[in-house]
């Protein structure tokens, strides 16, 4: 149900104060690489998923810096986002309240953060950068995490869709962990957009092809079954729960960042919103 403001939870949410955010530092150890389900504006329209999110970040040290992979920025080779400070977002969204389009996240300069993810991959694979800012799969989540907009933000945009090579794209970006920054994959856990009906965004109801991808995705990941949870197009609820791949890929880019990509994630938010999986994990 829409409120009569949009973005009203948020505005509370704001006025209410939160906890102060203790800052990472290398006695914490490497922070973990989260997959979370990054919603769109109607987040800030949301007290409980502003609530899940908020209490994430608390539950962590601040990061020297984020690292995010959205499934909303897709090349056919890795490109970073700007790191200049408060470079403006993009809004690749349409049909929403023009509030949401005058948002702002100016973030810190990035630049030593871009130097430190160039380090890390291949010489014969470049890191490029373009004149980009954050898109929703990135700035919605992340202006509920830390609002402050005090945290170094850069996204690297998705090069491929294959398991496999995201696996090893999300290794290289291991280490980084270890220097306090916290790398993302953003999706969504199920993204049917078009089968979506009434009564799921009016009732929250969960068709059971979006229920059954989630669970099988669960359960997956309770076995550490990497190689099955690549075999997505086989999956229960398929093709409904992702016409295209975009959202549910970008776990392939935490399971890869993860000391061992076998090991029990920690699941952080396993409910649904007009019907979509918003499970969001962690893992160390």
């Amino acid at each position: 149900m829409t409120p009569t403001v949009p973005g009203g939870a948020y505005d509370d949410f704001l006025a209410a104060g939160r906890p102060a955010l203790r800052d990472w530092t290398p006695a914490d150890g490497p922070l973990p690489a989260l997959y979370l389900s990054h919603g769109a504006p109607p987040v800030f329209d949301d007290p409980l998923w502003i609530r899940q999110l908020s209490d994430w970040a608390v539950s962590l040290p601040r990061p020297r810096g984020v690292l995010i992979v959205s499934a909303h920025w897709e090349s056919e080779r890795a490109v970073l986002s700007s790191p200049a400070a408060a470079t403006p977002l993009v809004y690749d969204f349409g049909g929403f309240h023009p509030r949401y389009f005058r948002m702002r996240y100016e973030t810190p300069d990035a630049s030593a953060l871009a130097a430190l993810v160039a380090s890390l991959l291949p010489d014969d694979e470049p890191l490029h950068t373009a004149a980009r800012g954050l898109d929703h799969g990135a700035w919605v989540p992340l202006k509920v995490m830390y609002p402050d907009a005090d945290v170094p933000v850069l996204q690297l945009s998705m090069p491929t869709h294959d398991p496999a090579r995201l696996l090893q794209l999300g290794r290289r970006l291991r280490p980084l962990r270890e220097q306090g920054v916290l790398v993302v994959g953003s999706g969504f856990m199920t993204h049917g957009l078009q089968f979506a009906t009434r009564e799921m965004f009016l009732y929250n109801d969960v068709p059971t092809w979006s229920r059954e991808f989630d669970a099988w995705v669960a359960e997956g990941l309770d076995r550490g079954d990497v190689d099955a949870l690549a075999d997505f197009r086989r999956a229960p609820g398929m093709p409904y729960a992702h016409p295209t791949v975009e959202h549910y890929t970008p776990l392939f880019i935490t399971l890869g960042a993860a000391t061992d990509p076998a090991a029990r994630p920690k699941t952080v938010i396993d409910d649904f919103q007009m019907g979509f999986a918003k499970r969001s994990l962690q893992v160390s």
